[in-house]
């Protein structure tokens, strides 16, 4: 039998309709060569049912079969045999036997929006991407951030400092609308924002309001009061930041503000992702109110740290519950023990599970209507798994039911498929089948930039491993949608990865992350990043040239008027590129061919086929790929669309002949290439 002729995914190509209904008939199509194979079946579970032959096209025999679905996820895989010869067929390719972790599944009932399949998405870390409005910037000495005063940064280009938390230079909401023009050039289809809620530190993973918008970010309409002196360190005397923070007219006029910009990204024909961050909160939250800015004001009750008389005593969970510890409890537990970020006890108050859920429902639902939610460390919410996965549930539900088009994307690290199981998330960042693998095989670096290791640059069968491997964690519809990132705020820039330099700030200085970067395998890592299987999620200023080690240097501001144009206009035609080939969206992928430092995939459906072969290593490679197996023509051409060089890139026309199936290309060092069949 000829087992790389054999295919089947998850995607519409081969399971019509490929997110069906409980209940509904689906058929499911097999590929084999022509006239190849005796005998094609469709396995479950502990059944089998053989397959009849369809069609013959394009020297491959397609098999189906008509399925009802159950509504429980439906496991499958297939039989082939050839006279005595008998071999399997699962999300790893051509197999001699069943294993469970690679069985396709379908969790009828389960979808993803259709707007995220393959959508380019861009994170903005607000307090970094542009100033529009200095009249809402955080002051020096506004306020008190564990034992110090925050800091306004004057010189916008200035570097991140080694303890960055308090340190402020102003990027804002209006800001972001400046540059709508900029992100819509570009190709940006999805804004992901990191945390925007009312927070006392830059990164706002510290939620202090849910309800509101910081005015920070937003509209400060009412200013009073003072800043702390120099050798205060009380809040309670910060009372310009409580006017700020807790003016119910700056807070609504903030989130008026907000839900005037996503009409207008909407407008633009955009979405908008949110941060939700709902495992903890800030020891600054109302509900806690451990810094006492909420004590007395208007419209609020007593926090917890308070009295033991807070109708959100039992958000939180105080080691010492004894009346006596208060007023100023401070024995509450803390997300990996941080005091500031107080993890919200789920378990012990229905009032704070409903409150999320309304918070869930809230921003998704007129007037804001964003699209979605990313879950901050969505793994850890709750005090056991069954807990968990029960709020996922619940949450899921209610946003859904609040708009049905919206997002639910955690962030997760490790295996996913006890959530995607088609009732809890849609999807994940995509650090395991997408981030990790990448980044070691053309770097051979750690995401944090901690550590190198030599055998991992350029090894091709470890990273098609690892691919295989995690990418049978997701259904289709999760893998489709997975938030594809090369760096983000918790990671080193990828850009930096690339000078093979094993460092952070404190062991290094910043100019340590600029120095021997690697432009061309920064190219090699977008074009993978905008042909692979998922949302491809741009991190603001990667495409300008940001360099920076982990958390907080990788949070530097984006460079205006000092960005790299050839890197930019390089994502502009990959994005493109991206936007213009719905196979690049929702087609089938196959790896083609591998060898050390090469690497060729490709991406088809019943239209198109697009090829992709990357050269990750230091010299001239002469590369034969099989492109027959991807439903190419054994003869014909290809065209180019895209190569990327040592010194740049090119999108001039070029073709590429098939001959046999095959094509015969050379790879200069550190390039990639992007063919696509014209279909003549």
């Amino acid at each position: 039998m000829n087992k790389k002729a054999f295919f089947c995914d998850g995607t519409d190509n081969y399971v019509i309709p490929s997110e069906p209904g409980p209940l509904e008939m689906v058929e499911f199509l097999f590929r084999t060569a022509a006239g190849d194979v005796d005998k094609v079946s469709l396995c479950s579970r502990n059944q089998t049912f053989e397959m009849t032959k369809r069609e013959t096209k394009g020297g491959f025999d397609y098999y189906h079969i008509f399925m009802e679905m159950g509504k429980d996820t439906f496991v499958y895989y297939f039989q082939i045999q050839k006279g005595e010869e008998v071999a399997y067929y699962d999300q790893s390719g051509s197999t001699y036997g069943y294993r469970e972790e690679y069985a396709f599944k379908i969790c009828p009932g389960f979808s993803t929006p259709d707007w995220a399949k393959g959508a380019v998405m861009y994170q903005i870390f607000t307090d970094r991407f542009n100033n529009g409005d200095p009249s809402n910037d955080v002051l020096d000495r506004e306020y008190c951030y564990i034992n110090e005063h925050v800091k306004k940064i004057e010189d916008w280009d200035q570097y991140p400092a080694e303890s960055d938390i308090r340190n402020f230079y102003g990027g804002d909401l209006k800001g972001v609308w400046d540059k709508l023009d900029y992100l819509q050039d570009l190709g940006v289809e999805v804004i992901y924002f990191n945390p925007l809620f009312v927070s006392p530190s830059n990164h706002k993973y510290d939620i202090q309001d849910y309800d509101y918008i910081d005015p920070h970010y937003g509209v400060i309409v009412k200013d009073e009061g003072r800043v702390l002196k120099k050798n205060e360190l009380d809040n309670r005397k910060a009372t310009k930041f409580q006017k700020r923070v807790t003016d119910f007219r700056n807070l609504e006029a903030s989130n008026k503000f907000f839900a005037d910009l996503v009409a207008e990204i909407h407008r633009r024909g955009m979405k908008v992702i949110i941060d939700g961050v709902f495992n903890h909160c800030g020891s600054f939250n109302k509900w806690l109110d451990k810094e006492l800015i909420y004590e007395g004001k208007v419209g609020f009750e007593p926090g917890a740290y308070v009295t033991s008389d807070s109708p959100y005593r039992d958000y939180f969970d105080f080691a010492n519950n004894d009346e006596k510890e208060w007023p100023h409890n401070d024995t509450y537990d803390g997300w990996w023990g941080h005091s500031t970020l107080p993890k919200l006890n789920y378990e012990a108050s229905k009032e704070l599970e409903d409150y999320i859920l309304r918070i869930g429902q809230k921003w998704v639902s007129e007037p804001y209507n964003v699209d979605g939610w990313r879950l901050d460390v969505a793994a850890d919410l709750g005090h056991s798994s069954e807990y968990n996965h029960s709020f996922w549930k619940k949450f899921r539900k209610a946003v859904k039911e609040a708009n049905p088009n919206a997002i639910v994307l955690a962030e997760h690290y490790g295996n996913p498929q006890p959530w995607l199981m088609g009732d809890e998330w849609d999807t994940v960042m995509n650090y395991d089948a997408f981030m990790e693998p990448v980044t070691w095989f053309l770097t051979g670096m750690e995401k944090h930039s901690d550590s190198e290791n030599f055998g991992m640059r350029g090894n091709a069968d470890a990273f098609v491993a690892s691919m295989t491997y995690n990418m049978a964690r997701y259904t289709t519809s999760s893998l489709q949608v997975a938030m594809n990132e090369l760096s983000n705020h918790d990671h080193s820039r990828f850009l930096t990865r690339t000078n093979h330099f094993v460092g952070r700030l404190g062991k290094a200085s910043p100019e340590d992350a600029n120095n021997n970067v690697n432009k061309a395998v920064m190219r090699e890592a977008v074009v993978m990043q905008m042909t692979w299987v998922g949302a491809p999620t741009v991190y603001y200023g990667d495409e300008a040239g940001v360099c920076g080690f982990t958390d907080p240097d990788n949070r530097r501001t984006y460079p205006w008027g000092h960005e790299d144009k050839e890197l930019i206009a390089f994502h502009r035609d990959m994005i493109r590129i991206h936007r213009e080939n719905k196979t690049l969206k929702t087609g089938s992928i196959k790896m083609l061919t591998s060898q050390w430092g090469v690497l060729a995939y490709a991406r088809f459906d019943k239209e198109n086929q697009i090829i992709v072969i990357v050269n990750n290593s230091d010299s001239l490679k002469q590369v034969t790929v099989p492109v027959w197996q991807a439903e190419c023509p054994m003869k014909g051409s290809l065209r180019r669309l895209v190569y990327t060089y040592e010194k740049g890139y090119t999108t001039e026309h070029e073709e590429f002949l098939i001959m046999d199936g095959e094509i015969v290309v050379n790879m200069g060092s550190h390039s990639a290439l992007v063919l696509k069949n014209m279909g003549y």
